[in-house]
């Protein structure tokens, strides 16, 4: 693939303003993730009172990200979005503000994400599955691969900034900007036009539309298989890694040590990134299980031996399989399920990618203050590595190929 044709997309003014609107929001996620956890921790120094925080907005995003996939192939998939964006915005803003005045406390945190939370759930399907609807089929790996490049280049840079506003000004100001880019967002969508979808032939019925998604989703063994593993995979990832991982990093490398480990993992993305804008993705599931195995060790490391270098380099590798993983999702995604159901296909996706994560986020606090840091950390990298090979068992993840680009494609024509 040339420079050229890796950048096409952007050339298409509709898919250009969702790029910047993608941009800004993820300016203020990647230091706003940071800076919530150690708010928190200053509250509290608990890492179970954080796990409940973050459980506090994964549980009604969880909830609502069926409803949310409804909605996005009912309505505007950017209308969605700006809905979603503005209600983060207050929310987001009202947490700063708390924190910034020397007001906030666990219970408040805990409602304003559920508020943050839910909004996400209804966001997040129309998110995932609008990109198909702004560029050409052959022109998706690159539309990702420049969506994630944004992404993981602000990751590098994120943490690493929110790890320092924290240390020198606070939290409460990584949290601002987060607010203030969640409010830009939702400004810079109004002028996307998608191309007009063909009205269906019944009434709106949710119950319909759900029972509609969930035969799809159980009759298709690749998007089932890997949406089950993902389950137990963001299980041990959100409570060894997200929710130990800071308290650790606390008492070892510190909190700008955790910074760069995080900046690390990013670099990681970043640099897969650009190999991905050249080189097609062929196998794109056989080859994401195998990278995102690589998030393993960064939790063996943390587990046997927290020495700083040793986890940047990991967790640069655990970076770049989590990309090729990432990658290959989406375009498994995009490629074979067609633009009506692809909206509730990702929120039946997400539902069970994400739906053990408020376990882990909850249990692996009181799990470590019995058993110990290390050993529930050890354990964890075992297991995670246990449930990539048993996804890579099942025949249609192995053998699922890219689909084939049309050559007569047409560019999307927007609704007037």
């Amino acid at each position: 693939m040339t420079w050229s044709a890796a950048l096409a997309p952007l050339r298409n003014r509709d898919f250009a303003w969702y790029f910047a609107s993608r941009f800004v929001n993820t300016l203020g996620n990647m230091m706003a993730s940071i800076a919530l956890a150690f708010a928190v921790l200053d509250i509290t120094d608990s890492p179970t009172a954080l796990g409940q925080v973050l459980a506090a907005h994964t549980i009604p995003m969880v909830a609502l990200l069926l409803y949310g996939g409804v909605i996005a192939d009912r309505f505007p998939r950017t209308l969605v979005l700006q809905f979603s964006n503005l209600a983060s915005a207050v929310s987001q803003g009202a947490i700063a503000v708390l924190v910034l005045v020397g007001e906030a406390e666990v219970w408040m945190l805990l409602v304003l994400s559920v508020v943050h939370g839910a909004v996400s759930g209804i966001g997040f399907p129309a998110m995932s599955s609008v990109l198909p609807q702004l560029v050409l089929r052959s022109d998706l790996q690159p539309a990702n691969a420049l969506v994630s490049l944004t992404r993981n280049g602000l990751m590098v840079l994120g943490p690493t900034i929110g790890a320092l506003l924290v240390v020198t000004v606070g939290s409460g100001w990584a949290l601002a900007i987060d607010a203030l880019t969640w409010l830009l967002a939702a400004l810079l969508l109004v002028p996307v036009s998608l191309p007009s979808r063909e009205a269906g032939g019944a009434a709106p019925d949710t119950l319909r539309e759900l029972r509609e998604g969930w035969t799809f989703f159980r009759s298709t063994p690749w998007l089932w298989a890997v949406v089950v593993g993902f389950g137990f995979l963001n299980l041990i990832h959100a409570g060894a890694w997200v929710t130990l991982g800071p308290a650790i990093a606390d008492d070892t490398i510190g909190r700008q040590g955790w910074g760069y480990v995080l900046s690390a993992e990013a670099a990681g993305l970043l640099v897969t990134t650009v190999v991905l804008l050249r080189v097609r993705l062929e196998r794109p599931l056989l080859l994401g299980m195998l990278g995102v195995a690589m998030v393993a060790p960064p939790m063996l490391i943390l587990g046997v031996s927290p020495h700083l270098v040793a986890l940047v380099v990991a967790a640069f590798a655990a970076g770049a399989g989590m990309e090729v993983f990432g990658m290959g999702w989406n375009l498994a995604m995009q490629e074979n399920i067609e633009d009506a159901m692809l909206s509730r296909a990702y929120s039946y996706d997400a539902l069970g990618s994400f739906l053990a994560i408020p376990v882990g986020q909850l249990a692996f606090g009181p799990l470590a203050a019995v058993f110990g840091f290390r050993p529930v950390l050890v354990a964890s990298a075992v297991a995670y590595v246990t449930v990539c090979a048993l996804v890579l068992c099942a025949r249609s993840v192995r053998d699922l190929p890219r689909a084939p680009a049309t050559p007569a494609e047409q560019t999307p024509t927007p609704t007037p």
